[in-house]
């Protein structure tokens, strides 16, 4: 069956898609879409404190990792998650070292050793239970920060060894956020710099 874009989204014309093909599709796209084991799904939008909150994480980390052996990446790049044969859009990535890519996409990276993703009300229970799973298999993988977008809270779990993570709350506009994984420290203010909590989430 032929692939179809439109100019807005990606037109699903078939109940099951190749890697390859999500790819091509992708490509052309107007909006992001993930992949799941051969279903494509379309991404929601994000509200600006989403937005602004992934920003100011991006900015503290580009900074504070910005003479160190580390890429980080925002919204727009792909991860492949090999076991459970997936493409997502994780809000932030951080990789020590160089990227590894998928097949020859340099688009598309596999080997985050941190990921950040900020909790709107559509999907926080998948980013907590299911997504967490899946980011679980990457054996780079050592530290997950969630970000809630109501309130000064967020969530860190960190692998302390084979099957073994613990997790941190930090919940004070005054807290310090300490990244085990990558040696940066900032504040929940640093983060929450100019967002609205009166403002809907998502």
């Amino acid at each position: 069956m032929k692939l179809q874009t439109t100019t807005q989204e990606i037109k699903i014309v078939k109940a099951f898609y190749t890697p390859e093909e999500y790819l091509q599709l992708e490509e052309k796209a107007d909006d992001k879409n993930e992949y799941k084991d051969g279903e494509i799904t379309p991404m929601t939008g994000g509200i600006t404190n989403h937005n602004n909150l992934a920003g100011n994480f991006y900015v503290c980390l580009k900074l504070a990792l910005n003479d160190l052996d580390y890429e980080v990446y925002i919204g727009d790049v792909k991860l492949w998650i090999p076991r459970y044969r997936q493409f997502t859009y994780p809000d932030i990535m951080v990789i020590e070292g160089r990227p590894t890519y998928y097949s020859t996409n340099t688009t598309t990276v596999i080997n985050p050793r941190l990921i950040a993703e900020v909790l709107s009300k559509s999907t926080k229970d998948y980013d907590r239970g299911d997504k967490f799973l899946y980011y679980r298999s990457i054996p780079e993988f050592q530290e997950y920060i969630l970000i809630d977008q109501t309130k000064y809270y967020v969530m860190q779990c960190v692998k302390t060894g084979q099957n073994q993570w613990i997790l941190t709350e930090y919940e004070t506009e005054d807290a310090m956020l300490k990244l085990a994984s990558i040696n940066v420290e900032l504040s929940l203010k640093q983060l929450y710099k100019k967002i609205n909590f009166s403002e809907n989430i998502e």
